[in-house]
């Protein structure tokens, strides 16, 4: 069964296994005691500091193993934001960030802190230029994402990093999809990793902060990992991180040239095959691995079921998943498509067989699911009885609310306006994002006694 969602989690690979095994018969000791099982212990300690922080471009004392990514993210955000706290208590992210990032960004407003989100681009890239005019007198830290998890468009960092440091701001880095697939991005203040999206074990992290950056460490001190992580280490677990790292970066680069071709194949050929797609994301600037469309009149719990059942491990930014009932938050920064949203981000290896059978089975199982939702199958009719149309989509959710929006939008004449009742979160983004797909005019949204009122004027 093609696993197709290595964003989320890759699989363990062989070197990592093979460390891990050794590591768990030789580093299973306290690495911080002098008899020799202690010493043994942490001899593997130094020796994955030292290859991650070679992996990573930092000195081996500027990087703290951490016992997940988003510790990382955490530690790395309050320990520069209470190193810094005499500039300021200002702290800037963008608003396509991993989750973790903008959780400890609402952590630091409601604790009296102030936050300001740089906006993307429609493929979900920020501007430098509307990023540094974001900076301030009393900014204390800046985050940007080296490139992002749902669409996989790669951020302008290095030129980010130097506005920052033009003001005197470091910079901290979310490097989780990037690190296994590409080197470091220049420029960095503090960078954190996450050793289960390249293919080490699950529960480490790492930290890297550079010399000179202001840093306190929050929470009870401890002696462990420098005070920035508290805890006894998972020796073998880092051990087993820290060679897959090093593994993975030694076959990136001819890697991510077979990879990055299978890729443009699904890019090129999934609009081909199925109507009413759109494919997200940077086409050029994005990692070499992941891809992202959203197919519209789809509801994309159904189709991500559909498609394992058809033998494919995929995920979804949707807003149509068992987990939420609003849209992923990159998507609606980007301002595209949200339904029936589909992430494939392929695994070192992928055979490209595994591909062409995958864009075999999706046109089916796409207009499978469209049918059982009654989605429309032939271009709107002509007739126009009427100037304009009210459809009452109140308590439906996503893509329904869509659905009945291209069923009417032929029965109004060109001028006329069809206005969507919705009380689905989705339809904010949704609605909009089929006008721009449909070359029809979204005119805006209204108040209305339950939900709101999207107004759509007919153009063509």
């Amino acid at each position: 069964m093609p696993y197709f969602d290595t964003a989320s989690a890759a699989p363990l690979h062989p070197v990592a296994r093979q460390a891990l095994l050794a590591a768990l018969d030789e580093g299973w000791a306290d690495p911080a005691r002098l008899y020799r099982e202690g010493r043994r212990a942490r001899l593997l300690l130094d020796a994955a500091r030292e290859a991650a922080a070679e992996a990573v471009g930092c000195r081996p004392d500027e990087l703290t193993f951490t016992p997940s990514g988003t510790r990382a993210v955490h530690s790395g955000i309050s320990g520069a934001l209470a190193g810094r706290r005499r500039v300021g208590r200002h702290l800037v992210v963008s608003s396509v960030e991993h989750s973790s990032v903008l959780h400890s960004a609402a952590a630091h407003e409601a604790a009296g802190g102030s936050v300001s989100e740089a906006p993307v681009d429609r493929s979900g890239a920020v501007s430098a230029a509307a990023y540094a005019e974001l900076l301030r007198a009393d900014t204390a830290l800046a985050c940007l994402q080296s490139a992002n998890h749902e669409v996989g468009t790669e951020q302008p960092v290095a030129a980010v990093a130097e506005l920052c440091r033009a003001a005197g701001v470091p910079l901290l880095v979310d490097a989780a999809q990037s690190l296994g697939r590409e080197p470091a991005p220049d420029g960095w203040s503090l960078l954190a990793g996450s050793a289960h999206k390249w293919g080490g074990p699950s529960g480490v992290g790492l930290l890297a902060v550079r010399k000179g950056v202001r840093f306190a460490a929050q929470g009870p001190a401890d002696e462990r990992e420098s005070g920035r992580a508290a805890g006894f280490e998972n020796i073998p677990a880092i051990v087993a991180a820290a060679a897959s790292l090093r593994a993975v970066r030694a076959e990136a680069a001819a890697e991510s040239v077979r990879l990055r071709a299978l890729v443009d194949r699904i890019r090129t050929a999934v609009p081909e095959l199925v109507p009413d797609v759109e494919v997200v994301g940077d086409p050029v600037r994005r990692l070499p691995h992941l891809v992202t469309f959203s197919c519209l009149y789809v509801d994309g719990e159904t189709l991500l079921h559909e498609l394992d059942r058809a033998g494919f491990s995929v995920s979804s930014g949707s807003s149509c998943t068992s987990s939420t009932l609003t849209p992923s938050h990159v998507l609606r920064a980007m301002g595209v498509l949200s339904e029936g949203n589909v992430r494939v981000s392929l695994p070192n290896g992928t055979a490209e067989t595994d591909v062409d059978r995958f864009l075999d089975v999706l046109p089916r199982v796409v207009a499978e699911v469209r049918q059982r939702l009654g989605a429309p199958v032939s271009p709107p009719r002509e007739t126009a009885p009427a100037a304009s149309l009210v459809v009452d989509a109140l308590g439906k959710r996503c893509p329904i609310p869509v659905i009945e929006l291209a069923k009417v939008i032929g029965e109004v004449p060109v001028g006329g306006t069809v206005t969507v009742l919705s009380d689905d979160e989705a339809a904010r983004l949704d609605i909009p994002a089929w006008c721009a797909m449909r070359e029809q005019e979204y005119v805006g949204e209204e108040p209305a006694d339950r939900g709101s009122a999207y107004v759509v004027r007919r153009l063509s």
